[in-house]
């Protein structure tokens, strides 16, 4: 019985999965159907035990799947990197702190980037 001092503790972690793939399936084929079944989860952007359990139960692959290119990936990298640094600067800048010279610059620095970035993201969509 909980008394009215004591707090309410809140789960942490990673929420616990519907259901948990506890069966091991080993299957017999030789290279060359290997190699094939390889390229095709990969080709479909998903494990081997993925490709092989969507086959297994839907009998086909949806390809609606979306994949971002490459670029698109690093885009977020570098926007997401270039967020965090701005989000620094910006909460000692709400501080009582003043920016100092080296964040001033760095801050010029990360306001060019962030103008190159649209550039790229401009003529990636041309």
């Amino acid at each position: 019985m909980m008394q009215e001092n004591e707090p309410i503790k809140k789960k942490v972690g990673r929420p616990r999965k519907g259901t948990k793939r506890d069966q091991f399936l080993a299957i017999k084929c030789n290279q060359w159907e290997r190699s094939i079944i390889e390229d095709k989860a990969r080709n479909s952007n998903l494990t081997v035990s993925e490709y092989l359990r969507k086959m297994g139960v839907a009998g086909k692959i949806d390809r609606r799947e979306k994949v971002f290119p490459k670029e698109v990936l690093e885009l977020t990298g570098t926007l997401n990197h270039l967020a965090a640094n701005l989000n620094q600067i910006a909460k000692v800048r709400n501080g009582i702190e003043q920016l100092s010279l080296t964040e001033l610059i760095q801050l010029k620095m990360q306001s060019g980037d962030l103008k190159k970035l649209a550039e790229q993201i401009k003529k990636y969509f041309r």
